[in-house]
């Protein structure tokens, strides 16, 4: 049997993968990501959640993406929390890390899930078309 695969993304390390500025407006990169990522999973219907290390102030809410985020934020909680995620699914295999953080690639790999490129997904992302009402 065929498992759908499900995407588990590493949100500050997919925004950072291209400098076009995000770091003057981190909460506005995640809601542009966010929305990238509901437009990419309602087109394919993938089940895709992004993880940031503190939550998004104001939240960012989706109905198609779950925003996740760290219970405590600290550096690299993020990455520990994609971990948990990872090691507390009972079918890791079918489980797909978006980060391009070496250390966290090695982590998720070793419990069993599959790793892509921060950089190539976003723009996989980027190519992604915008629904017929225009941007979001």
């Amino acid at each position: 049997m065929l498992l759908a695969m499900r995407w588990v993304v590493d949100g500050m390390n997919v925004i950072g993968a291209r400098p076009d500025g995000w770091w003057r407006d981190r909460h506005a990169a995640s809601v542009r990501l966010v929305e990238q990522l509901e437009r990419w999973a309602a087109r394919g219907g993938e089940q895709v959640t992004v993880v940031f290390e503190r939550p998004p102030s104001p939240p960012i809410c989706s109905e198609v993406v779950e925003v996740a985020c760290a219970p405590r934020p600290r550096r690299d909680s993020a990455d520990d929390e994609i971990v948990r995620r990872v090691l507390a699914d009972p079918e890791p295999g079918a489980i797909a890390v978006v980060t391009s953080d070496g250390e966290l690639a090695g982590r998720v790999r070793a419990a069993g899930a599959t790793v892509r490129p921060a950089g190539s997904f976003r723009s996989q992302l980027d190519e992604t078309p915008e629904g017929p009402s225009g941007p979001a």
